[in-house]
């Protein structure tokens, strides 16, 4: 099983939601996993597994805040999504007169 280091900032969607499911109030002592880099630093950090690979996602107080808040940034994400695609289909139907062109 393949072992990756990663900050949660760069964490794919999928991943992501698997740390919210293993950890949804957050993580405890218990959960923290302490180990030393290759240049002798302490990197704490929590573990996610697929199933081919161990994610160690490394902790800080913004993987706190993600976890506490990630319900709210996803729903702002999704919402500037629709907003940009709402701007990108007006803006064509003011360009080209037609209202059918992105459905």
């Amino acid at each position: 099983m393949k072992r990756k280091l990663v900050d949660y900032k760069k964490l794919d969607h999928q991943i992501a939601n698997l740390l919210l499911e293993n950890y949804p109030h957050g993580y405890g002592d218990s959960d923290i996993i302490s180990f030393k880099n290759a240049s002798g630093e302490i990197i704490e950090a929590v573990e996610v597994r697929t199933n081919d690979t161990i994610y160690m996602v490394k902790i800080s107080q913004s993987l706190t805040y993600f976890i506490d808040n990630f319900d709210a940034t996803v729903a702002n994400e999704l919402n500037k999504e629709a907003k940009a695609k709402t701007a990108a289909k007006a803006a064509l139907e003011k360009e080209h007169g037609e209202t059918d062109l992105l459905n």
